[in-house]
């Protein structure tokens, strides 16, 4: 089978960006990996942790992928590049935890982490999403489409089409995808809303989200 196109790069190499990754590449996306070292110093991970994915450096992979994955810890947002972002369908799973990024004035307030990195990257499509589930989840609870207690995602997001394509990408993964509609609604799906760290049906999570399905969100 030939791999799917978009490319889906992924900026970051732990334990959210390498699940992910490998998600991916079953269901043959092309997949590209970049961490803060040299391309050559991650190949022989990327060759253990996540084989089939291809390292390259953190801007080429910007400029090439067509989804780009932000698996960084959060207090790295800013060492992205807006302008390599730009137009783009970028996934944001990143959560702000204060004990371990330390406080950052700036996610303190009523907004959600993605509306802040939404600002810093003007010119980005952003989709949140994949930021509720634990990462030791990410892998075990995928399901292939139509089967049985097959789990749900939110997604939310400003550009409606990069909405869509952020969907199609969560099924394919594995997933149900629930359509919360635009960024701010990514609050209803944020660290101590009841939604966060759930497992919910695409009905259970659309009526928590206060949406409802589309006809293929519940094929």
């Amino acid at each position: 089978m030939q791999p799917k196109s978009p490319i889906v790069g992924i900026l970051g190499a732990g334990r959210v960006g390498t699940a992910l990754a490998r998600l991916a590449l079953a269901a043959d996306y092309q997949v590209r990996i970049a961490t803060s070292r040299p391309p050559e110093e991650i190949a022989l991970l990327a060759e253990i942790v996540t084989p089939g994915a291809r390292p390259g450096a953190a801007a080429e992979i910007m400029a090439a992928s067509d989804i780009v994955i932000l698996a960084l810890p959060l207090s790295r947002y800013r060492t992205l590049v807006p302008g390599l972002l730009a137009g783009k369908v970028v996934i944001d799973p990143m959560n702000y935890w204060a004990s371990t990024d330390g406080t950052m004035p700036e996610f303190e307030g009523e907004q959600s982490s993605s509306e802040v990195v939404q600002q810093f990257l003007p010119g980005a499509r952003l989709v949140r999403s994949f930021n509720h589930m634990g990462y030791h989840e990410i892998e075990q609870e995928a399901r292939p489409r139509g089967q049985s207690g097959r789990r749900s995602l939110a997604l939310a997001g400003d550009d409606a089409d990069a909405r869509k394509a952020v969907a199609s990408f969560i099924d394919e993964l594995g997933y149900d995808p629930v359509d919360a509609g635009p960024l701010a609604a990514s609050r209803s799906f944020g660290i101590g809303t009841p939604i966060f760290g759930g497992g919910f049906s695409s009905a259970e999570l659309a009526e928590r989200l206060g949406v409802t399905l589309e006809a293929d969100e519940n094929a």
